[in-house]
């Protein structure tokens, strides 16, 4: 009897996360997730009672810090969640997913965990009392269409999500969040293309925060929250070069893959994909504007972030670029980390190198491992990146009679008594 054909093995993206007062770094590539202390200067040895290492089993999707630092949390294709508390990195809670994790929240008092699958549902976890095994509730649903990134806003009045299907959802968080969030703030719409990531922009004349959308659309877009209207819209490919103005670049090619603000939000860090470094926007909160302050590109070396990470107050931008999975290499898990500091309105900021890195050499082999890998093989890797992402998050185009067929075949109607 022939054996069942082989599953393909899927790629993932490289992620960073970093403590808001810089006191730690992340790492998560493959199943593997990476911690490196930088006030000890040495590698974080995590513990979970719960789980054999690996801790995760599958591709992590998902990774993030707390906004006071004391928690972080992991997710991805295994369908679990894990809560790390920051102190003594031990798993202090894990949750079971019912589908694959997309991307995971944390209110701003450390509460409350919630996470999106990827059929569009988004859950959330009480943590308080944290309890080593949590079984999450049900917030709200995106109807079947892959949630990409997820937000809290700087206020806590609402908590966000983006979708493949070009929308962001603004949702009240209610009070008592495990019996769902019924009442919906906001709509933001304009983009032409999957939402793939989400940030806020704060200043003091504007607490609740602006927010920024980045999207397969090579866009990035500012909005305001409680009504839902464009604000304004930088076409950040044409800005960097990539595509001429008059022109038409191949479909997807230039993708905003992450958004992370500098300097309190004085400044936004910009991945595109095919781009080699980083666009640096300049957000005027008071007149709600967008415009590009600085191009800065890796000199000499073929790094295409696939994550960006920083402190809020420092003038440090962290970069990963890497996959796990990828065909034809012999390691499993790439990941290659850079560092931009100088990062200032008035400054020319300047890519770190390997010998000046905070951390050095030991915590390049703690978040990259070992392996020496040529630049053609990560060029190699962000290739496969952006096909893996346009396979998940672009919507297929059938035929009229193609569409007539697949509902007909459709397993998840509900059959008649």
């Amino acid at each position: 009897m022939d054996s069942e054909p082989k599953k393909d093995i899927e790629v993932a993206p490289a992620l960073i996360a970093v403590h808001p007062y810089q006191c730690s770094v992340a790492v998560a590539v493959g199943h593997h997730l990476r911690v490196f202390d930088l006030l000890a200067g040495s590698a974080v040895s995590l513990t979970d009672d719960s789980a054999a290492v690996p801790f995760h089993t599958d591709n992590i999707r998902a990774i993030r810090f707390g906004a006071k630092g004391k928690l972080f949390v992991s997710a991805g294709d295994d369908k679990t969640v894990k809560v790390w508390s920051t102190e003594s990195w031990s798993c202090i809670t894990s949750v079971s997913s019912e589908k694959r994790v997309s991307a995971v929240a944390i209110s701003d008092d450390g509460t409350y965990v919630c996470f999106a699958d990827k059929f569009g549902l988004v859950w959330v976890v009480d943590l308080d009392p944290p309890l080593r095994d949590k079984k999450p509730s049900p917030l709200l649903s995106h109807y079947c269409s892959i949630i990409t990134s997820l937000e809290f806003s700087p206020d806590g009045r609402f908590i966000l999500s983006a979708d493949r299907d070009f929308k962001i959802r603004v949702t009240c968080f209610p009070e008592k969040p495990l019996n769902g969030a019924h009442q919906i703030q906001s709509f933001c719409l304009g983009h032409t293309e999957f939402v793939s990531c989400l940030a806020f922009v704060q200043a003091l004349e504007c607490p609740q925060g602006l927010l920024l959308s980045g999207s397969g659309d090579s866009t990035v877009r500012l909005w305001n929250v409680d009504s839902g209207a464009l604000l304004d819209t930088c076409e950040v490919a044409i800005k960097a070069g990539l595509v001429e103005s008059d022109g038409k670049a191949e479909e997807h090619d230039h993708a905003v893959t992450d958004l992370c603000t500098v300097l309190d939000g004085l400044l936004v860090a910009v991945a595109i994909q095919s781009l080699q470094g980083i666009i640096l926007l300049s957000c005027n909160v008071s007149a709600k504007t967008l415009s590009v302050a600085k191009v800065v590109l890796m000199a000499g070396e073929a790094f295409v972030p696939t994550c960006l990470g920083s402190s809020p107050s420092t003038g440090k931008l962290w970069m990963v670029t890497g996959v796990s999975n990828l065909p034809g290499c012999n390691y499993p898990a790439l990941a290659r980390v850079r560092v931009i500091s100088g990062i200032d309105v008035e400054q020319e900021p300047v890519v770190v190198g390997d010998d000046n890195i905070p951390g050095g050499e030991k915590l390049l082999e703690t978040l990259q491992g070992n392996a020496s890998v040529d630049d053609n093989t990560f060029l190699a890797a962000a290739e496969a990146v952006k096909t893996a992402m346009d396979h998940l998050l672009i919507k297929k185009q059938y035929p009229s009679a193609n569409r007539e067929s697949r509902k007909k075949c459709r397993n998840d109607r509900k059959l008649k008594g």
